[in-house]
């Protein structure tokens, strides 16, 4: 299995490859970016080398597809809530202890590690602390400082950057050149009952857009991952995976849309705009606090709609002074 293409010959990428020829790899390595399927990748590029070693002997390359392997075990949130629950994490821990059916070592991948619930946390530190024999743990996740101080420190820390574009969601360029637009108008301070209502429409219009934006861009996710799922995934844990992909799809294009801002106010801070310098970092404070609701589960579209209103407040506040 290829690491992402991105990735491959990167420092973090020889330094892992490099300890498992060697067949020094850390028991427990801590995963962490900006992107979840990026991480996933690594982590199966990872768990492919170690359970179907070059050169083993054929019973330890099994055709199967890697999901299926039963030296290879999965940990993932579970529900709406997507939390990893206790009694799942005992699970785990429970197959972790048994010798390798196959090959010669096992692997237990934890996605999305900090949904980890504090009790499953303190349950698992006692593996972390006592890996047993053949084993290799690997830990992803997003936020590596909500994991548990103690946790953290008993893994090697890999950190690896996004391995693909994020602004891939159809009608997405669109909706940032006409986001941009929006505030280009907002800047102009044009003049107007009827300008207000149209700067008034066309804010809720991309607040429309957005929502469809993003369920389509999850269900196309969805569909391209389920193949690669094993097939005796629970619904929980489904209902969990759908969730994830909407999350980390909303995290991405509202971290594109600070982009657009940032491209927006760049040449008129360059020009000299007083306006711009006090409009630009007022409007990324609120863009990012929103986003940092997202995560306590505050609404997508909610969270948009204040931050364009903010944004309608700053932009539009200097213009009309002209």
């Amino acid at each position: 299995m290829s690491w992402p293409p991105t990735l491959a010959g990167s420092p973090a990428v020889a330094v892992i490859e490099r300890a498992i020829a060697r067949q020094r790899l850390a028991h427990s390595l801590l995963l962490h970016g900006d992107d979840l399927d990026t991480l996933s990748a690594v982590a199966q590029a990872i768990a492919d080398r170690l359970l179907h070693p070059a050169g083993a002997a054929a019973d330890f390359r099994p055709s199967a597809a890697l999901g299926s392997h039963p030296d290879l075990f999965t940990l993932r949130p579970a529900g709406k809530s997507r939390q990893i629950s206790a009694d799942a994490t005992r699970a785990l821990i429970g197959n972790l202890q048994m010798s390798p059916r196959l090959a010669p070592c096992k692997v237990a991948i934890i996605h999305e590690a900090d949904r980890m619930h504090l009790t499953a946390a303190n349950v698992f530190l006692k593996t972390l602390e006592e890996p047993p024999e053949r084993t290799v743990i690997l830990l992803l996740t997003t936020h590596p400082y909500v994991l548990l101080p103690t946790i953290r420190s008993r893994c090697l820390h890999f950190r690896f950057p996004a391995a693909a574009a994020v602004a891939g969601a159809e009608g997405w360029a669109a909706w940032l050149d006409d986001y941009q637009g929006w505030l280009g108008r907002l800047a102009e301070g044009t003049a107007g009952k009827g300008a207000a209502a149209d700067s008034i429409m066309g804010l809720y219009g991309l607040v429309a857009r957005f929502g469809t934006i993003l369920d389509r861009a999850t269900a196309q996710s969805w569909e391209a991952q389920k193949a690669s799922l094993p097939p005796d995934l629970e619904e929980n844990e489904q209902v969990a995976i759908e969730t994830g992909l909407a999350n980390g799809w909303r995290a991405r294009l509202f971290a594109e849309i600070e982009h657009a801002t940032r491209a927006f106010a760049r040449p008129r801070f360059v020009g000299g705009d007083a306006a711009s310098r006090r409009a630009f970092p007022a409007a990324i404070r609120r863009l990012e606090h929103n986003a940092g609701l997202l995560r306590l589960n505050l609404n997508e579209s909610a969270a948009l709609e204040d931050f364009l209103l903010c944004s309608l407040r700053l932009w539009g506040r200097p213009a009309r002074a002209k």
